[in-house]
């Protein structure tokens, strides 16, 4: 069967995925998916968005945005066959939630500038959640399914909106150094669980210490990550010019290359 497209592409794909999630005459794999299922798969779509505007490529953006788009599709269509919502709904309560966090933009609210914004901004989301009748403490819907970085970040935004928090990032650092001497302790234990209890400490504290100085340590992580990579592949195409591989190089070998590598980066 073929499909004809119209002038709205948004109504093109909720038929598309409609045709897809028919029991009869749609693609088997996608009948089957449930909300779980599809759940990881919307994660990974939304790494992927980020990493295209990470590598500036205006049609790689596009393409993984769709991606991500279909998936909120996805889900909005299964939740319709379940008679809970349908898009429609979804997109009225984005638009809702988007006019009712911006009253300075739809109302009469003014603020003084994007600190005082941003302030409000979480008040207003912490009078919608104690709106709620499942979230009971303050850091009752912070989403388990987080990273793990990104997750300790939000749980210590949380407490911070309500005093819990470090007065500045010295504060903070004395603690990274004191949670690094326990872990410097446990490894000299021997007690594997507990060093592994105590690096889980620094590394929490670290991410406290990078929320201090208004940084992202998700992001962090990311970029670290890739420079690790950028290097360390410089290495393997530097050897493989001498019909070499990192089996048969020696660490002080490596690590010269490393060193190159990090000097063409500046």
């Amino acid at each position: 069967m073929t499909f004809k497209t119209s002038d709205d592409p948004l109504l093109d794909l909720l038929a598309v995925m409609a045709r897809l999630r028919d029991p009869e005459t749609g693609c088997p794999w996608d009948v089957e998916q449930t909300f779980e299922t599809i759940a990881p798969y919307t994660i990974e779509e939304a790494y992927e968005v980020e990493d295209a505007i990470r590598r500036g490529n205006p049609e790689e953006i596009k393409d993984e945005l769709g991606d991500l788009l279909l998936q909120v599709v996805f889900h909005a269509r299964m939740a319709e066959e379940a008679g809970l919502f349908d898009f429609s709904d979804v997109a009225a309560s984005i638009r809702d939630k988007m006019v009712r966090r911006h009253p300075h933009v739809f109302g009469d609210q003014t603020y003084r500038d994007s600190s005082e914004q941003t302030q409000a901004w979480e008040e207003l989301k912490a009078a919608e959640r104690r709106d709620t009748k499942d979230v009971h403490g303050v850091l009752d819907d912070v989403p388990s399914g987080l990273p793990a970085l990104k997750r300790a970040q939000k749980l210590q935004k949380r407490a911070a909106s309500v005093g819990f928090d470090w007065p500045d990032a010295a504060r903070v650092w004395d603690k990274v150094e004191e949670e690094l001497d326990e872990v410097r302790e446990a490894a000299a234990s021997g007690n594997r669980e507990k060093v592994q209890e105590e690096i889980g400490d620094l590394l929490f504290v670290i991410v406290n210490y990078a929320r201090k100085l208004k940084l992202d340590a998700e992001t962090s992580a990311r970029d670290a990550n890739a420079k690790f990579e950028r290097r360390f592949r410089h290495i393997e195409a530097r050897l493989t010019q001498s019909g070499r591989d990192p089996r048969d190089a020696t660490l002080d070998e490596m690590e010269a290359l490393w060193v190159e590598a990090k000097t063409l980066e500046r």
